[in-house]
C-alpha cells in the first residue's frame, strides 16, 4: 500500500560461534541491512522489481512475521541500493 515496499528478511538458522567456540546468541548478531524485494506498493517508476535484493536504512519500517518468514515493510524512501550481479571486466 502506498509508497511502502515488503522485504523477505528471513533469517538464517545457523549457529554462530566464536573462534574460541562461544556460541553468539541471536540477540547479540547484528541484523543485515539486505533483503528480497517481495510486493511493491503504488510507485511511479520504481526502478525496482520484485525478485531484487535491495540495501535499506538500518533503523527503518515494520518488521513482522507471517508464518515461518520474517518481513519488513520499509517506505521507498529509505531503499539506499539495489544490488546487482555483474560479470567481471
Amino acid at each position: 500500500m502506498n509508497e511502502n515496499v515488503l522485504l523477505d528478511v528471513t533469517e538464517d538458522k545457523d549457529v554462530q560461534k566464536t573462534s574460541t567456540g562461544i556460541i553468539i546468541p541471536d540477540t547479540a548478531k547484528e541484523k543485515p541491512q539486505y533483503a528480497d524485494v517481495v510486493a511493491i506498493g503504488n510507485i511511479e517508476n520504481p526502478g525496482i522489481a520484485v525478485g531484487d535484493t535491495v540495501v535499506h536504512k538500518k533503523f527503518s519500517g515494520t518488521e513482522f512475521e507471517f508464518g515461518d518468514k520474517k518481513y519488513l515493510i520499509v517506505p521507498y524512501a529509505d531503499l539506499l541500493a539495489k544490488i546487482v550481479e555483474t560479470e567481471e571486466i
